[in-house]
């Protein structure tokens, strides 16, 4: 049986309408909660697919979250053994860093639905089920990142250029949330209560845009995490 083990900074930000394409193929999926296992331990080139996800914290704090240390060491290691490795918005940064690029805070927080606007790169590959043209994409970031060196650039917006990229034969890395399924998003409006007050967004509206635009992107974001899946033999 496949593994799949995916890292988790905050309890209601998991592997969203991604975790069905797993067990329709038979993956064993694997937790491992940033701040409480011992990251240090786990073997990063264990598992057949390594996923780190989002949460609310800088991919820079390391001095105040010292996890984050023992998390690009093993992010490192996968990325330079060419190991099956998806991130997911803090994850994606997270594998900018380990990759050299420089991680910050961008122009303005990005909270909401935008549409993506495609590269040729990232019309030619599995992102390009997540184009604008066929799906709006949730998006819930303050910080951006360089693309790390060697990276291709597969997807933008307006206020983030750095939106997607892959690296080598088997790295992927969103900003931008594909993994959001509406069914649980009122999870991330409670737990994410206090910034969304701070960047003055209506929760009404945010829901109401999830509730319209949430189900085609869970159509196109599954689509789009198989077809990867496949190039890998996964």
């Amino acid at each position: 049986m496949p593994v799949a083990v995916a890292i988790r900074h905050v309890c209601f930000e998991d592997l969203g309408s991604f975790a069905s394409v797993l067990a329709a193929r038979g993956f064993e999926l694997r937790y491992l909660e940033a701040g409480v296992d011992d990251l240090a331990s786990f073997d990063p080139l264990a598992p057949d697919l390594l996923v780190v996800l989002g949460g609310p914290i800088g991919a820079y704090e390391e001095d105040i979250y010292p996890f984050l240390t023992d998390e690009l060491i093993l992010l490192k290691r996968r990325l330079a053994a060419d190991r099956p490795t998806l991130g997911l918005c803090l994850g994606a940064q997270l594998m900018a860093r380990a990759l050299g690029a420089r991680v910050y805070p961008g122009p303005a927080k990005e909270i909401g639905w935008i549409p993506l606007t495609l590269t040729e790169a990232g019309r030619a590959s599995p992102v390009a089920h997540l184009d604008g043209a066929q799906t709006s994409m949730l998006h819930w970031h303050g910080d951006t990142f360089d693309l790390p060196e060697g990276a291709t650039l597969l997807a933008s917006t307006g206020i983030c250029r750095h939106q997607a990229f892959s690296w080598g034969r088997a790295a992927l890395a969103f900003q931008c949330h594909p993994e959001a399924a509406a069914a649980t998003m009122e999870r991330w409006f409670i737990g994410h209560a206090n910034e969304l007050a701070g960047a003055k967004i209506p929760v009404p509206q945010l829901r109401a845009d999830t509730a319209r635009l949430g189900a085609a992107l869970e159509a196109q974001g599954t689509r789009c995490f198989a077809e990867w899946l496949d190039a890998l033999d996964l």
